[in-house]
Formats: structure tokens, C-alpha cells, sequence
């Protein structure tokens, strides 16, 4: 059963769209979480994958990062082979087009998503 934590991690990545990717960094300052390493924790144990895309999170420095909480070869593999298949490609091992870059809004219909989100609310039918 997923922490609070988890399912607020989880409920934040479900916004990010086909196509796009964001950071372990800015998802964590979306949260108002300091630690990108328990956003990243959270994320190896996504129990909704595909429907919330662990691997649309990337590192800060652009580069793919780990996935499923491994960064060997076939994992890197694996995470790139789903995002080339969203149109999100890497080039001499950084995003190739920064304007895919998702940046999460804290306006005020922003924070009423996150809060009525089903990964928020595990009990949800949708």
C-alpha cells in the first residue's frame, strides 16, 4: 500500500503529459519536498505503472537517470525505448529538445487536481 507521500508523488507524475518529461528536482519543489532521492524512491515502487509514467522523470542535468530504481544498461534501455516511443529523444545522452521540459503550475486549480486525483485516493473507481 502506497505511503501518503507516494500517492502524492504519484498523483503529481500522472500530470505530466504524453511527450513531456520533468525532473526528480522539479517534481520534488512541485511536492515542497527537499529530498529529489525520495521522490526517486517513491517512483521505484510505483505500483500504477503505465498509468502514472515513472519514466518521464529524468535528471536535472537532462540526462535519462535510473529507472525502476536501477541505471544498468537494460533498465537506461527500457526507459529510453518508452520515451522515443512519446516522441522525447535523447541526443549524446541529454534531452535533445529541452522545450519538452514539463513545468508544473502551482496555481490554486493546480493543487485541487493533485488533491482529488485518484492515486490520491486509492478507493476511487475511475
Amino acid at each position: 500500500m502506497p505511503t501518503p507521500f507516494q500517492k502524492r508523488v504519484y498523483a503529481a507524475l500522472a500530470l505530466v503529459p504524453r511527450g513531456r518529461v520533468t525532473t526528480y528536482k522539479l517534481l520534488a519543489g512541485h511536492l515542497r519536498c527537499r529530498s529529489c532521492r525520495a521522490v526517486g524512491q517513491a517512483l521505484k515502487r510505483n505500483p500504477y505503472a503505465p498509468k502514472v509514467p515513472c519514466h518521464r522523470v529524468i535528471a536535472s542535468d537532462l540526462t535519462p537517470g535510473g529507472f525502476m530504481g536501477r541505471r544498468d544498461a537494460s533498465a537506461l534501455r527500457r526507459k529510453l525505448d518508452l520515451l522515443a516511443k512519446e516522441g522525447v529523444r535523447f541526443q549524446a545522452g541529454k534531452l535533445a529538445e529541452p522545450r519538452r521540459l514539463f513545468m508544473f503550475r502551482t496555481n490554486a486549480g493546480h493543487a485541487h487536481n493533485l488533491k482529488n486525483s485518484k492515486f490520491q485516493n486509492p478507493n476511487s473507481k475511475e
